[in-house]
């Protein structure tokens, strides 16, 4: 069975310098991305609760796909997923450039199993509609990863200052995901242990996103759209389609703050079937942790169409061997079908990536 890696990782920290070089003449800092959050930057350094983050060249990640039979990944960054931190636009523009230049010197200009996913200086859209363009039209890269959080980030993804992304995302064919970064300011910020951070940060991050998205017309305005929501697993997807429906009253007018309609359920739909739509249609996915216990009540409640495998090597999983019995154990699990298998370790990964089918 093919398996497509949707969600795999470079370890920007320890290139930042490499990345510097990329930056506009002048610039003397090689600390280009700030910190995710303090827990995290503990959580990741070698004197804390995990071993240090490793950091794999294209000749690695290669042999890593190999040793697990992933016919390819596409990159995230690490400290560039805080994209959204960033205050001064200018830096925003100047890091989101040098990195997407240097994930495709370094990484994706070397193999073709190896695909990139540009960084969007979401501080200023224009500048975002260009970086996207640029990526993908200069690079190659499969479309571009908005943050979840951030200081950065003026507005709630579905609001009508990120509409010119979009439009370019559907002009372009390309992906957009909206990927877990920063975990600031999610009520969160005073715990001194790490993981109910992780546990409750990541998914709440990216339903707030997608309900921004869903609720606000997006879909109909963008109706060729792609957007994933990635790394915070399956199960906020029932959860989210159960309160959907718990709070949608169609007797109630859906209007924006100018009072106009925004789009939503059609006549007779519920908000959750609104939301099977989008998946069935497919311009809405979800990464999915491969340990993921919930993965088949998930897949039950929303459809396969909507879940795809991501390593997220080397955060979580940091081995070959590792990823590779994780893959196994979903192989034989008895709450997905075949066909499940298939559309979640690769078939779903095709479609919202644009990806070829394999000859």
């Amino acid at each position: 069975m093919e398996i497509i890696d949707a969600d795999g990782h470079v370890n920007d920290i320890a290139d930042q310098e490499a990345i510097a070089k990329y930056m506009p003449a002048g610039n003397r800092s090689s600390q280009i991305f700030p910190v995710l959050d303090h827990l995290h930057f503990n959580y990741l350094r070698p004197e804390g609760n995990r071993v240090a983050l490793e950091n794999p060249g294209p000749q690695e990640w290669v042999q890593f796909l190999d040793a697990t039979g992933i016919s390819c990944s596409v990159l995230y960054p690490t400290f560039g997923l805080a994209v959204g931190r960033f205050v001064a636009e200018h830096w925003a523009i100047a890091a989101c450039r040098a990195y997407n230049t240097w994930l495709y010197e370094k990484f994706t200009s070397k193999n073709s199993r190896l695909k990139g996913m540009a960084l969007l200086p979401i501080q200023d859209v224009d500048a975002a509609v260009a970086e996207l363009h640029r990526a993908v039209t200069e690079f190659g890269f499969l479309g571009g990863m908005l943050p979840s959080n951030g200081e950065g980030i003026k507005d709630h993804l579905g609001a009508k200052l990120y509409w010119p992304i979009y439009a370019e995302a559907e002009k372009l064919g390309c992906a957009l995901a909206v990927h877990v970064g920063s975990l600031h300011h999610l009520g969160m910020d005073g715990f001194s242990t790490y993981y109910p951070v992780h546990a409750l940060g990541h998914p709440f991050a990216i339903a707030i996103q997608a309900a921004g998205l869903l609720a606000h017309g997006i879909y109909e305005r963008f109706p060729k759209i792609r957007v994933a929501f990635l790394e915070g697993g399956s199960t906020w997807v029932p959860f989210f389609l159960d309160r959907l429906d718990r709070s949608y009253h169609p007797s109630h007018l859906q209007v924006d703050l100018d009072n106009r309609p925004v789009g939503g359920p059609r006549a007779g739909e519920s908000a959750s079937d609104y939301l099977r739509r989008q998946i069935r249609d497919g311009r809405m996915y979800v990464g999915f942790d491969v340990d993921d216990a919930g993965l088949g009540f998930a897949v039950q409640k929303a459809g396969r169409a909507a879940f795809m495998f991501g390593s997220d090597f080397p955060h979580e999983v940091f081995n070959a061997e590792k990823c590779r019995h994780e893959i196994d154990q979903l192989l034989g699990r008895g709450d997905l079908t075949d066909a499940d298998k298939v559309a979640v370790l690769s078939g779903n990964a095709r479609r919202f990536y644009g990806l070829a089918e394999k000859g």
